[in-house]
C-alpha cells in the first residue's frame, strides 16, 4: 500500500519584503501615539524623568528582541511566543502566551479606538465645528470617542481583510507623514523650548519613589510594546529574516523617537502642563510651538498614527489566532484562509467585532484618560508576563551555547533571563502596590484594586481556555507541545 502524503494545512500568501514588515510593527508599535498620550501619563507618574524612563526601560526590551530574534532564526511562526514557550517550557504557559496577546491587543484596539475619534473630535474643533447635530463635541467624553473611532475601525479592518500588503502600503504612507511632522515640532521645540535643558532628565534616581519608578516603567514597556508585530508576520514574509530585521529596527527606531519626543516636551511644556493634558497631549503641544494651521499637523498625525496601530493590532492578533486555529486550541473559524485574499479574512472580520464590542463595554468609565490609565496598566503587565515567558523560553532552547561558546551563551541566554527577571520583578511589583493601595474595589482607574483584577482577569481567563483546548477540543498542541506550520504536516493531519 503506497502511503499518501498528509494532506496541507491553510497556509498564508509570501507576500512582504523588510519595508513591509518595518511598517506593520512601526504602526503596531505607534510612537505617534506614545509620544501624544503616553508622555503625558507617564509624566504623571514620574515627573520630568520620561527621557530616563524611556531609556531604562529599552533595557529589558533589547533583551527580550535578542530572544524573539534567535527563536524566529530557527523556528519562524505566525504563533511566536504561542509556539516557542509551549515547546520550550509547558503547553499550558505557550497557550498563556498566546491568549493574554490576544486579550491585550483587544483592549489595546478599544482604548486606541477612543483615541481615534478623540484625535478626530479635536481636529473637528480646531476647524470651527464644535457641535453636531445639536450635540456639543467634547474629545474628552468616551462615549462620543468610541463612536467615532467605531466607525474607523470597520474601515481598517476591512482593508486588513483585502491583503497585508495592502494594509503594509497604507501604513507606510501613514507612517511617513507621521515621523515628518513627529521629526520637524520635536526638533523645533528642542531648540526653541523655553525650558532649560538639565541631565537630571536621565537620572532615573531622581525619579520619586520605588511605585514610580516601577510603574513608569511599565507605562514605558508598553510604549515599546509592538515591535514583535513583525515576528506574527513571518510566514507571509518572502525571507523569514526580514521578520528579525523588521523588529530590530522598529525598536530602536522607537527609542530615538521617544527620547526625541520625551526631551522636546520637557522643553516646551512644564510638569505640570504635561500631567495635565495627558489625552491631548501633541495637541497642546502644536499650539504651544505654532498657530493654525500648522499647530493642527502634530493632531493630524496622531490620528494617523492611532487609525495605523488600529489596522496594525487587527492584523498580527488575526495571525496569533490563525497558528492557535491551527492545532486547534481555538476553534476552526480562525484558521480559514480567504482563496482571494490569501488572509485569514472572517478571523480578521471577528477580531474587529471583538474589540467594537469591548470599545463599547468600555463606556462604564466616563472619561477618556480614565480609560486609558485603567487599559495601559492592565495591557502592560499582562505584555511583561508575554515578553518575559518568551525569553525564558529562548534561554532554556538555547542553554546548552553556554558549554559550547560563552559569547553566544550571554546573548542567547544570560540577557533574555535577566530580561525576563526584571520585567516578572517589576510586573508583580507593581501588582502588590495596586492591592495595598486601596481596601476597596471601584471601577475607576486610579483604584487599585480594579488595576490589579484587570490583568489578572485576563490571565485566569487564559488557563480556562487552555483547559478547554485540551480536555475539550483535545488539541494535539497539549500532547506535543508544538505548534504547527506550512513545514509540519504531519502535526495538521494529527489534529484533524
Amino acid at each position: 500500500m503506497i502511503d499518501t502524503p498528509p494532506p496541507s494545512g491553510p497556509a498564508l500568501r509570501k507576500s512582504l519584503g523588510l519595508l513591509d514588515g518595518v511598517a506593520i510593527a512601526a504602526s503596531s508599535t505607534a510612537a505617534t501615539t506614545s509620544i501624544g498620550i503616553g508622555l503625558g501619563v507617564t509624566a504623571g507618574v514620574v515627573g520630568l524623568h520620561l527621557p530616563a524612563i524611556m531609556l531604562l526601560a529599552f533595557l529589558p526590551i533589547l533583551g527580550i528582541a535578542g530572544a524573539y530574534t534567535r527563536l524566529n532564526k530557527v523556528e519562524p511562526n505566525a504563533g511566536n511566543g504561542y509556539v516557542w514557550v509551549g515547546r520550550s517550557l509547558t503547553p499550558w504557559l505557550g497557550f498563556l502566551v498566546g491568549w493574554v496577546n490576544i486579550v491585550a491587543t483587544i483592549a489595546f484596539l478599544a482604548y486606541t479606538t477612543a483615541v481615534t475619534g478623540s484625535a478626530m473630535i479635536q481636529l473637528a474643533g480646531e476647524a470651527g465645528l464644535h457641535r453636531l447635530a445639536g450635540l456639543a463635541l467634547d474629545p474628552g467624553s468616551t462615549a462620543q470617542t468610541t463612536a467615532v473611532g467605531i466607525v474607523v475601525l470597520v474601515a481598517v479592518t476591512l482593508t486588513a481583510v483585502t491583503g497585508v500588503r495592502t494594509a503594509a502600503r497604507l501604513q507606510t504612507g501613514l507612517l511617513i507623514f507621521e515621523y515628518v511632522v513627529l521629526l520637524g515640532f520635536c526638533g523645533y521645540g528642542i531648540v526653541t523650548g523655553p525650558h532649560a535643558f538639565s541631565l537630571s532628565w536621565f537620572d532615573p534616581f531622581a525619579i520619586p519613589s520605588a511605585s514610580a519608578l516601577a510603574q513608569g516603567l511599565l507605562l514605558s514597556v508598553f510604549c515599546y510594546w509592538g515591535f514583535e508585530a513583525a515576528f506574527t508576520v513571518n510566514e507571509e514574509v518572502r525571507d523569514p529574516r526580514d521578520a528579525s530585521r523588521a523588529g530590530i529596527i522598529t525598536l530602536v527606531t522607537m527609542l530615538g523617537l521617544f527620547l526625541l519626543g520625551s526631551v522636546a516636551f520637557q522643553r516646551v511644556l512644564s510638569e505640570g502642563e504635561l500631567a495635565g493634558h495627558g489625552a491631548q497631549g501633541l495637541a497642546f503641544f502644536g499650539d504651544r510651538l505654532a498657530s493654525q494651521p500648522l499647530a493642527a499637523l502634530p493632531l493630524v498625525a496622531l490620528m494617523f498614527s492611532a487609525v495605523a496601530s488600529l489596522q496594525a493590532g487587527v492584523i498580527p492578533t488575526a495571525r496569533g489566532m490563525f497558528a492557535m486555529s491551527r492545532d486547534r486550541t481555538l476553534g476552526p473559524v480562525w484558521s480559514k484562509v480567504s482563496s482571494r485574499y490569501g488572509t485569514p479574512a472572517l478571523g480578521t472580520l471577528l477580531i474587529g467585532a471583538l474589540a467594537t464590542a469591548v470599545a463599547a463595554l468600555a463606556l462604564v468609565i466616563p472619561r477618556l484618560a480614565d480609560m486609558i490609565m485603567a487599559t495601559v496598566n492592565a495591557v502592560g503587565i499582562v505584555v511583561a508576563l508575554s515578553y518575559a515567558l518568551t525569553a525564558l523560553a529562548a534561554a532554556v532552547r538555547f542553554r546548552a551555547l553556554l558549554r559550547e561558546d560563552w559569547r553566544q551563551g550571554v546573548r542567547a541566554v544570560v540577557l533574555p533571563t535577566l530580561s525576563a527577571i526584571s520585567l516578572l520583578g517589576l510586573g508583580g511589583y507593581l501588582c502588590w502596590s495596586f492591592y495595598t493601595s486601596t481596601d476597596h474595589l471601584e471601577v475607576s482607574a486610579d483604584n487599585g484594586w480594579f488595576l490589579l483584577l484587570t490583568p489578572l482577569a485576563m490571565i485566569a481567563s487564559g488557563f480556562v481556555a487552555a483547559a478547554w483546548a485540551k480536555w475539550g477540543r483535545k488539541s494535539p498542541y497539549f500532547q506535543s507541545g508544538q505548534g504547527t506550520d506550512a513545514d509540519a504536516p504531519q502535526l495538521l493531519a494529527t489534529s484533524r
